[in-house]
């Protein structure tokens, strides 16, 4: 696939972002998991292990997500990856019991999420130019939070007109069978044709990369993946703790995020990517903090979960546009499989740890290791920007 300035060349680039929307809608319901396992009469422990195995599943798949796409092409791929949610989030609704049949459609959540949210971006990469990946990049991944935060906000309709949350996976899945019509239907045009260039990920090849100044934007959005997925996971927990709705934090957090996305990408790409990164780096960690010390009522739980939404929302496309563009001479296709397998770790692994904190010692030991993870990728972002600052910027 050749690369192109502008983005409709393979089909309208909204289209392409409203599927992606829909198939986002399964991986955002999986913040009413722990509402499910609870009904079934599970406990934190028991939704930290479906977590767990949609982890392995994902991580495998991403790996394994090269060979695919040289072997289907892109859009059948991500095709296969649609059938893949439609039977999670089917499985999801119709289970009757904590066990092996809920850790079966963990499976399959993470085969069909790791397919798709490591090849979409790849599709987009392959067509535009490094100058505009980054804005790219901030629609995509706008429409894809777009269809996460609909997930959980779906449950909390269904329960307000008194139906099941289960509700939420059934649209989820029929979300998920609608785009994957439109990406088999896609993978007979231009855009579904197999890559000209191998994408797998190999040992030497990843030692380049993560070697290279991605590394480093690698790691961070894994880290920033361990935030977003610890407190999507955990939110109805800590908000039953304060006696608040759940819901209030999707609100703010996927508005926020969306919001700054969808219409401040534009301007946000024209600044030096890594002082931009360091500003909302440090704004992420102090809603994460605000979480813990301020979040009293509804209006600062409102407050604070928009401050995060904007901190991380933005600071993933700002990370997402550097990983590509400094990625070793023809290694953007794996620093960007990299790139979605360090942040599967984050969003799928730490919440299996913090999981059994919670069990433990409860909400509190949560709140303190997400803390501590945001301090650390301060310290990462601070550094880097330093050393774009005084020193020469081949050493960031």
């Amino acid at each position: 696939m050749k690369s192109s300035p502008t983005l409709p060349r393979f089909q309208p680039f909204t289209i392409f972002c409203i599927a992606c929307f829909l198939l986002s809608i399964s991986y955002g319901t999986t913040f009413l998991l722990l509402v499910r396992v609870e009904a079934l009469g599970g406990v934190e422990r028991d939704a930290g292990q479906v977590f767990a195995v949609a982890m392995l599943s994902t991580l495998l798949f991403v790996v394994g997500s090269g060979h695919v796409l040289q072997r289907l092409g892109a859009a059948r791929s991500i095709a296969v990856g649609a059938l893949c949610l439609v039977v999670a989030s089917l499985g999801f609704a119709l289970v009757s019991s904590v066990g092996g049949a809920l850790l079966a459609c963990g499976l399959m959540l993470g085969v069909g999420w790791g397919l798709f949210y490591t090849i979409g971006p790849i599709m987009v990469a392959q067509m535009v130019e490094p100058s505009r990946r980054t804005h790219s990049f901030a629609l995509l991944s706008g429409s894809m939070l777009t269809g996460i935060g609909t997930g959980p906000l779906l449950g909390k309709l269904a329960a307000f007109v008194a139906l099941p949350s289960t509700l939420a996976f059934w649209v989820a899945a029929c979300a998920a069978a609608l785009a994957g019509v439109y990406f088999a239907w896609l993978s007979s045009t231009h855009a579904g044709q197999r890559p000209t260039e191998r994408v797998q990920v190999g040992m030497a090849s990843s030692l380049e990369v993560l070697s290279s100044r991605s590394g480093l934007s690698i790691l961070m959005v894994g880290l920033g993946g361990a935030i977003f997925g610890t407190m999507g996971s955990f939110q109805t927990s800590y908000a039953a703790r304060l006696g608040l709705d759940y819901s209030i934090f999707f609100i703010g957090f996927m508005g926020a995020a969306i919001v700054c996305r969808l219409l401040l990408a534009g301007w946000v790409v024209k600044q030096p990517p890594l002082a931009t990164s360091w500003v909302l780096t440090v704004i992420m960690a102090t809603a994460v903090l605000g979480f813990h010390q301020w979040v009293h009522g509804a209006e600062s739980y409102l407050a604070t979960a928009m401050l995060l939404g904007v901190g991380y929302g933005l600071n993933y496309s700002v990370i997402n546009g550097l990983a590509a563009n400094e990625a070793p001479a023809g290694l953007t296709a794996q620093a960007l499989l990299l790139f979605s397998l360090s942040y599967f770790i984050g969003v799928f692994g730490f919440p299996f740890v913090v999981s059994r904190l919670i069990s433990q010692l409860g909400i509190d030991a949560m709140l303190l290791s997400v803390e501590g993870v945001a301090v650390l990728v301060v310290c990462l972002s601070t550094g880097r920007w330093l050393a774009w600052r005084f020193f020469k910027p081949s050493l960031v």
